[in-house]
C-alpha cells in the first residue's frame, strides 16, 4: 500500500517517534512518501535524520511563488473540488487562532501537496498534530486528494481546541490516532458520539536498538537528567527552584539539562541568580545517541512538565532502565506507576518536586535497579514501535 505522510516540520531533533513510525511502516511492506512544509535547512545532529531529509519533499522550498503553479494547475484542471476547498479554508479561518489569510496560504500548500501526492499514488494520507498540518491534508482532500488521518499528541491540541477547529478535522477523517488514553478523550469532547468509534489509542513507540541494550548498572553519582527543550512548559524553572531547595540543605547531586530552546537564557540567569552552577549542567542540542548516553550516566530522568501529551523522552528513559520523577499530567500516569518505576508528583509542585528529587537521590542502587527494571518491563509492553506500527497499518488498511 502506498501512504503519504505530512508533518509541519521534518525531520526535527524532537521528531525522532514519526521517524520510527514510518520506518517501522516500511518494514510492514508500505511504501511511504515523506512530504513536510519546512526543514530542508535545519540543523541536525543525528545521522538517521540526515538520511531522511533526502527523502522528504518540502512544500515551502521556494517560497510563496513556488505555490502559484500548483494552485493554477488545481484551479483549472478541478474547479469544483478548487472552490469547494476554498469555501471550507474561509470556514476554517473563522473565529480561528490564525486570520483567514493564513488559511488560504493553507489551501496553496494543499495544491501542491495533492500534486505529489497524486504522482506517486498515494492510497491515504497521514499528519502529525492537530493543527495546521492537519489543516493542509483535510484541504487536499476537499481538493479531490485521498482520505486523510492524523494523530494528535497535545498539548497543543487540547489548548484551543475550538481555534483550530479540531472537531471539524475530526469529523472529515477517516480515522484519528490518539497517543494515550487521556489524549482519546479529550478528542472526545470535541465530536458527536457517532464520531467516537473514529479515535483509536495508538502509542508512540521506541525501535529494537533502546529495547536491546545490554543493561547498565544504575552509577552511583548523585546525577539525575532532564531531557528536552528548554521551554516553559517542561517545567525546568520549577527544577531550578527545587535543587535550590536541595543545595540549601547541602545535599551533593547534579542535574544535567539535556536540550537547548528559547528559554535558555533565562534558565543560565536563574543558575546564576541562586548559585547553582556548580549542580547544574546544560548540554545544548545533542544527538540521540548522546542523549542515550547522559541517560545511563544518570540515576533517573527527571522531567517537571506543565502540560504534555505522552513524551517519548519518559519512554526512552524506561528502556534504558532508569525510573523516572514526573508529575501527574495527561497520559503520563498511564505509563509511570509511583513507587514501582517512577516518582509522581503534582504539576507545579516545588516542595514536592524537592522531596521527590531527595528521595531519589537517598535511595540505595539496588532499589534504584529495581525500579528501572520495572520500568523496562512497562514501556516493553506498551510502546514497541512494530506492535504500534501493526495497529496504524491495520487501519490504514480498513480505510484505503
Amino acid at each position: 500500500m502506498r501512504i503519504a505522510y505530512f508533518i509541519n516540520q521534518y525531520p526535527k531533533v524532537s521528531h525522532s517517534f514519526i521517524r520510527r513510525e514510518i520506518l517501522a511502516l516500511e518494514r510492514q511492506g508500505f511504501v511511504v512518501q515523506r512530504i513536510a512544509l519546512r526543514g530542508w535547512d535545519a540543523e541536525l545532529v543525528d545521522a538517521e535524520d540526515v538520511s531522511e531529509r533526502d527523502k522528504t519533499h518540502y512544500v515551502l522550498q521556494g517560497g510563496l511563488k513556488a505555490l502559484s503553479g500548483p494552485v493554477l494547475q488545481v484551479l483549472c484542471g478541478q474547479p469544483r473540488g478548487f472552490f469547494s476547498a476554498l469555501w471550507l479554508a474561509l470556514r476554517m479561518g473563522r473565529r480561528a487562532d490564525r486570520a483567514w489569510p493564513y488559511h488560504l496560504v493553507y489551501l496553496a500548500e494543499a495544491c501542491r501537496l495533492l500534486t505529489w501526492l497524486q504522482a506517486f499514488g498515494a492510497e491515504h494520507v497521514h499528519a502529525h498534530f492537530g493543527t495546521n498540518s492537519t489543516e493542509v491534508v483535510m484541504l487536499a482532500n476537499a481538493l479531490g486528494g485521498p482520505a486523510y488521518s492524523f494523530t494528535v499528541h497535545g498539548p497543543e491540541e487540547f489548548d484551543k481546541p475550538q481555534f483550530i477547529h479540531l472537531g471539524e478535522k475530526v469529523r472529515r477523517s477517516a480515522f484519528v490516532a490518539a497517543i494515550s488514553s487521556y489524549g482519546r478523550s479529550q478528542l472526545f469532547r470535541w465530536v458527536d458520539h457517532a464520531h467516537w468509534a473514529k479515535v483509536q489509542v495508538v502509542h508512540c513507540g521506541l525501535e529494537r536498538a533502546f529495547h536491546d541494550v545490554p543493561a547498565v548498572t544504575v552509577p552511583s553519582v548523585p546525577r539525575l537528567v532532564c531531557v528536552g527543550r528548554l521551554c516553559e512548559q517542561k517545567g525546568q524553572l520549577l527544577l531550578l527552584e527545587a535543587a535550590r531547595i536541595l543545595a540549601a540543605q547541602a545535599l551533593v547531586f547534579e542535574i544535567v539539562l539535556a536540550g537547548d530552546g528559547e528559554m535558555r537564557a533565562e534558565i543560565e540567569a536563574l543558575i546564576a541568580r541562586h548559585g547553582l552552577q556548580a549542580h547544574v549542567r546544560i548540554t545544548g542540542w545533542i544527538s540521540s545517541e548522546q542523549v542515550r548516553a547522559e541517560i545511563l550516566a544518570a540515576r533517573a530522568m527527571v522531567l517537571p512538565s506543565f502540560a504534555e501529551g505522552l513524551p517519548v523522552v519518559i519512554m526512552e528513559a524506561m528502556a534504558l532502565r532508569r525510573p523516572v520523577l514526573t508529575t501527574y499530567v495527561a497520559g503520563i500516569p498511564e505509563l509511570v506507576r509511583h513507587g514501582e518505576n517512577g516518582w509522581l508528583f503534582p504539576a507545579g509542585a516545588v516542595d514536592e518536586l524537592a522531596a521527590a528529587l531527595a528521595d531519589c537521590l537517598a535511595q540505595p542502587v539496588e532499589v534504584l535497579q529495581r525500579m528501572g527494571e520495572a520500568a523496562y518491563q512497562r514501556v516493553l509492553e506498551r510502546h514497541d514501535i512494530d506492535t504500534e506500527a501493526a495497529k496504524l497499518a491495520n487501519l490504514f488498511k480498513a480505510h484505503a
